[in-house]
């Protein structure tokens, strides 16, 4: 028997039929006519071979066959209606499902503490799982096995659906006892010793070559347009270290302004302006297409954009 040659609509009347053991009652339920139900019922019989409803003294009874079929029946007419049934918006409130997102130590620091108070809020049973880049692969994103990727990308696959988050610029941050402050020029930035941090992209780090300057990011690239290089004597993939190790008095930090804001009260830091113009980053959001249109991911998407626009750039 092959699906295809089979009127899915013959299922449904079988199960009426079933449930009333009356040709003209599940005619009214379905809202037919008695000659259409009863020309529905013959070529039920033809399909299965069997008579299904047999008229005895005590009405329309089911046969053997029939009554093998009713609980199957009912389970797969069940299912279908499930499964074409508009999908209800997704109840925050009452759920506690598990977002696994993959986010960058940047985002981590700067977006997730009140994305995560928004969320205690509105949803408090929802639960993070929050992902390293180390953790995760593009063919882990495009499965659908992760949510969410928020991150900065060099390039992502034009399979996946993205959205800025920000735009963030640059600022330099040093001890308040660092000689630099006497005069932070380009000269000095250039002498000092510096952090670096970062960690973008998927797939585990095996360390930084500190004179491939083309894979040490956005500072080192505007640096050797100039022709110039700086001197990096640490190398970091957590913003919230580097920010510690900054209040040493000989290392300079450069981050993005919304990382320097944790910051922002230690008084043992200044927050400067770099002695050089550097292109604003964009922090991304990424999802698989297999994801776009659930109902939960839309809303975590939409209150993660929300939440973006409430942590406003610093201007230092």
């Amino acid at each position: 028997m092959q699906l295809n040659r089979i009127d899915m609509n013959l299922l449904v009347y079988l199960d009426v039929l079933l449930r009333e053991r009356s040709v003209t009652k599940a005619a009214d339920q379905l809202g037919i006519s008695q000659p259409a139900m009863s020309n529905g019922l013959r070529r039920l019989r033809t399909l299965f071979d069997d008579p299904l409803l047999i008229r005895t003294s005590e009405g329309m009874t089911p046969t053997e066959r029939a009554r093998q079929l009713e609980p199957t029946l009912r389970t797969v007419l069940q299912d279908i209606e499930r499964a074409i049934r508009p999908r209800s918006e997704f109840d925050a409130a009452a759920s506690g499902r598990v977002f696994r997102i993959m986010v960058s130590d940047y985002a981590e620091s700067t977006l997730i503490p009140p994305l995560l108070r928004r969320l205690r809020e509105i949803a408090p049973s929802v639960i993070l799982d929050l992902m390293t880049p180390s953790d995760v692969s593009f063919f882990d994103v495009e499965q659908g096995k992760v949510d969410l990727v928020i991150n900065r990308f060099n390039s992502i696959p034009q399979s996946f659906h993205q959205t800025t988050v920000w735009k963030d610029d640059f600022c330099c941050m040093v001890s308040r006892d660092n000689p630099i402050l006497d005069n932070f020029s380009l000269k000095n930035y250039l002498e000092a010793q510096h952090v670096w941090v970062s960690k973008t992209g998927f797939g585990v780090s095996v360390g930084v070559d500190p004179g491939d300057v083309q894979r040490l990011g956005w500072v080192d690239e505007v640096l050797r347009q100039l022709g110039k290089k700086r001197r990096i004597t640490v190398f970091t993939r957590h913003y919230q270290a580097a920010m510690l190790l900054s209040e040493q008095n000989d290392l300079v930090l450069t981050v993005p302004s919304r990382a320097a804001l944790l910051q922002a009260e230690n008084p043992r830091l200044v927050v400067k302006a770099p002695p050089f113009e550097i292109p604003p980053i964009q922090l991304k959001l990424v999802w698989s297409p297999l994801l776009h249109h659930d109902p939960a991911h839309r809303w975590m998407r939409r209150l993660i954009n929300e939440v973006a626009e409430e942590v406003v750039a610093p201007e230092f």
